[in-house]
C-alpha cells in the first residue's frame, strides 16, 4: 500500500500518473480517495465531449487501475446540493482543498493497455509479472 496527499491546485489525474511511475507500479489500483475538486473534468460514458463542473465538488468515489501504459479512472463528485456526476477522470481536474489517496500494488501482476478492436478502446490486459 502507498499513501499520498495532494494539495490545492494539483491535477488529480496527472499526479496519479506521476505517482504510479515514481513508485514503479506494474499493476496498481485506487484503494480509496477523499477530497475535493474545482473544477472536475469528466468524459461521460460513450461520449467524446468533456463535461466540466466548476465546483467546489466533494469526491465521493474514485476507482480505477494504474499501469505503466496509463490509468483508467472513474470518479463521482457531489455538488453543494448533493447532486452527483460521474465519469472518466480527465486531466485538468484540480484539487480544491485536499485529496487523500491510498494506492494498492498488486505484486505478481503486470497491467498493460492495448487497443481492443472489439471495443475500440485501449483495454486492460493482465499478465504475470
Amino acid at each position: 500500500m502507498h499513501a499520498l496527499r495532494l494539495g490545492p491546485g494539483a491535477d488529480l489525474r496527472a499526479e496519479l500518473e506521476a505517482a504510479s511511475a515514481r513508485l514503479g507500479l506494474a499493476a496498481g489500483c485506487i484503494v480509496t480517495c477523499v477530497g475535493s475538486l474545482a473544477p472536475a473534468r469528466l468524459r461521460l460514458a460513450g461520449a467524446d465531449t468533456v463535461l466540466e463542473l466548476v465546483g467546489p465538488l466533494e469526491i465521493v468515489s474514485l476507482v480505477g487501475t494504474l499501469s505503466p501504459d496509463g490509468p483508467h479512472l472513474h470518479v463521482a463528485v457531489a455538488d453543494a446540493r448533493g447532486s452527483v456526476h460521474g465519469g472518466h477522470l480527465l486531466a485538468g481536474s484540480r484539487v480544491h482543498t485536499t485529496a487523500e489517496l491510498v494506492l494498492g500494488e498488486l505484486t505478481g501482476l503486470r497491467f498493460r493497455r492495448a487497443h481492443d478492436p472489439a471495443t475500440g478502446w485501449r483495454e486492460l490486459g493482465v499478465a504475470p509479472a
